[in-house]
């Protein structure tokens, strides 16, 4: 028996190799996907026909009858050779007979083989199955052969397979909808000029670029160049939730802890907010307390500061010190607590706030943001601090910060009650009640110095492409339009 190797790049190259070696009446024997392309197993016909052979000999097929030619009448000497010649031809035409019907026995008789040899593993399939079921349970059967798209599945189970192919799909989609996004874009530029100009705008002005497309999406149609920025500065601060004025903090009284990030300027503020109650109740209604028993001289820093409005300053450790400073000074009208700073990662940011929410007493927690962090810091600032008893925010460094489009889309996006907006040193003069207007105002008027960092025309489908997923974010769905 001589088997035959054939390895090509595609199928049909490995069949033109079968064909031109063995001819086209060549058997396949198997074929298989490999690294290098396709492998074909193969033999020629007649090697085939020598494999056949015996198995007809004991089954004795009856050969077809041999056909001879009639007698013919004695003739004269002349006609000799064609008798002889005719003779010839019928012996020629029963060789051809006799071959055909042992090509087609062949052909049956391997068809045959082949169903009963499947059959055969069937039935020992089945009667195998009870056996490994009882005598080892927790035998592992063999696997068939894999094809080499199936083997990079093996060892995963139908969900870990799931979860990998909606990966690929979720990561397709989200390359075709950024690539879509910034062909759409480009041909919004060219139709509407002015919502190009206010996306640079907002772009500018420090805004995401997912909020920026959001609100230049849903600008009216045809608006001036004017009438455009003032609709979205409107939109801006209707979407900026803001304190109403001092009285819900002054007059309402009660315990509020400033918490966030190191350097936020939280003991500086707390000062600000110490000299306003102060300055309407009286020193005698106000009590600080600190917990900052890690940095070097903040408790000294907001012992100065109550030495100087009159008030008494108390250092706590932990959860059982502030309990008990908290029962001392049940009936002062306000109690203000610095704590210490601890950056948006740190693990303690959860025990500080275990520590608070444990007190025995209502502690309302407001989150310092730093105006001059970018927007990615900010978010994660306040999903760090968030949760509850976060009472609302106020917004520090006002002064330092080239743009403050960061500080506002954060705290849209959030839902985040903007109590106070603190830009200085000074106390309490720089310390003041959040106005939405004006901050919405001021935002589009701090970015005389961004120019270098401002996109062009060119740029802007590159920044608004990858957009297309963010645009599903929770936050900007509840984004008030209009």
């Amino acid at each position: 028996m001589n088997v035959k190797k054939f390895i090509a790049g595609s199928s049909r190259d490995a069949w033109r190799q079968v064909r031109e070696a063995l001819g086209p009446d060549a058997v396949i024997l198997s074929n298989r996907n490999i690294d290098d392309g396709v492998e074909i197993l193969a033999m020629a016909n007649e090697d085939m026909s020598s494999l056949v052979v015996p198995a007809m000999a004991k089954d004795a097929m009856p050969r077809p009858a041999v056909r001879r030619p009639p007698a013919q009448p004695a003739q004269p000497q002349a006609a000799a050779p064609r008798r002889v010649e005719h003779q010839g031809l019928g012996v020629e035409s029963s060789a051809i007979e006799h071959s055909a019907a042992q090509a087609e026995a062949r052909v049956w008789r391997t068809r045959n083989a082949a169903r009963a040899s499947a059959k055969e593993q069937q039935e020992a399939a089945q009667q195998q199955r009870p056996a490994q079921a009882s005598s080892a349970p927790t035998a592992s059967p063999q696997r068939p052969k894999q094809s080499p798209i199936m083997a990079e599945f093996d060892g995963k189970d139908y969900d870990e397979i799931l979860s990998d192919v909606m990966t690929e799909i979720r990561s397709m989609r989200g390359v075709l909808e950024t690539q879509l996004a910034e062909i759409s874009w480009g041909g919004t530029q060219k139709r509407e000029p002015a919502k190009a100009a206010i996306m640079r705008e907002m772009l500018a002005a420090g805004f995401s670029a997912s909020l920026s497309r959001l609100i230049t999406e849903n600008l009216p149609q045809n608006p001036k160049s004017q009438d455009a920025m003032f609709w979205v500065k409107s939109v801006l601060a209707k979407n900026l939730m803001t304190m109403a004025n001092e009285n819900e903090l002054l007059e309402e009284g009660g315990v509020y802890a400033l918490v966030g990030p190191t350097g936020v300027g939280k003991t500086t503020t707390t000062a600000k907010l110490a000299a306003r109650c102060v300055m309407r109740h009286g020193p005698g209604k106000l009590a600080l307390i600190t917990t900052d028993g890690y940095r070097i001289g903040g408790y000294e820093q907001l012992r100065i500061y109550g030495k100087i409005l009159g008030v008494m300053v108390h250092s706590v450790k932990d959860e059982a010190d502030l309990r008990i400073a908290l029962d001392e000074l049940r009936g002062k009208h306000t109690v203000l607590i610095d704590t210490a700073g601890m950056g948006q990662r740190d693990q303690m940011v959860a025990e500080q706030a275990a520590m608070l929410s444990g007190a025995g007493t209502e502690i309302k927690r407001l989150l310092c943001l730093n105006a001059t962090a970018t927007g990615g810091t900010l978010n994660e600032v306040v999903s760090a601090y968030s949760g509850d008893g976060l009472a609302g925010c106020i917004i520090t460094k006002l002064d330092e910060a080239a743009t403050i489009g960061n500080v506002l889309d954060v705290v849209i996006r959030q839902k985040l009650n903007l109590y106070y907006v603190a830009n200085g040193q000074r106390v309490p003069e720089d310390l003041h009640v959040a106005n939405k207007l004006y901050l919405a105002d001021r935002a589009f008027k701090l970015k005389r110095e961004t120019a270098p960092f401002e996109f062009q025309d060119a740029e802007l489908p590159v920044v608004v492409g990858p957009t297309a997923t963010a645009m599903n974010d929770k936050s900007l769905r509840e984004v008030i339009l209009g």
